[in-house]
């Protein structure tokens, strides 16, 4: 199975600390991971390291992984609005080349410094480093 064209893919080893008592890939893990790597990716796209969690769609899990499978996550950015992203996301076995989960709309925020929903600017997928966000690297220096 060929993933679809994909922005941003990421992959992890099952390991068995990721395992529920079925002696498989545990939900919560996979979905922990889904959102980390969407949060990274919004804050690549919308350039802000305030960018949050809105909305997850319904979740479709189609098949699972085992011990010792490696996984591969993508993401797609779908759209921007004025003030958030949205992408599509599909998680499948390397091993197995099965699909594992799809999730067609995660929505993350853009915030600003108060806290609430602020424009960002943007309106296409950026493969550029420049919006990643330095702000915080100024306390460390």
């Amino acid at each position: 199975m060929k993933m679809p064209d994909i922005s941003f893919r990421t992959r992890k080893w099952v390991r068995p600390e990721d395992l529920n008592a079925n002696g498989t890939l545990f939900g919560g893990s996979l979905l922990k991971w889904i959102d980390e790597e969407a949060a990274i990716y919004a804050i690549i796209q919308l350039g802000n390291g305030r960018a949050v969690t809105k909305y997850i769609s319904e979740i479709n899990f189609v098949s699972s992984a085992v011990q010792g499978d490696l996984i591969e996550m993508g993401l797609t950015a779908t759209k921007f609005g004025r003030t958030s992203l949205t992408m599509r996301a599909e998680v499948r076995n390397m091993i197995t080349r099965q699909s594992i989960l799809t999730i067609e709309e995660i929505v993350f925020v853009n915030l600003g410094a108060e806290g609430k929903p602020e424009p960002h600017g943007y309106d296409k997928i950026t493969y550029d480093r420049d919006r990643i966000p330095t702000d915080h690297l100024r306390e460390f220096q």
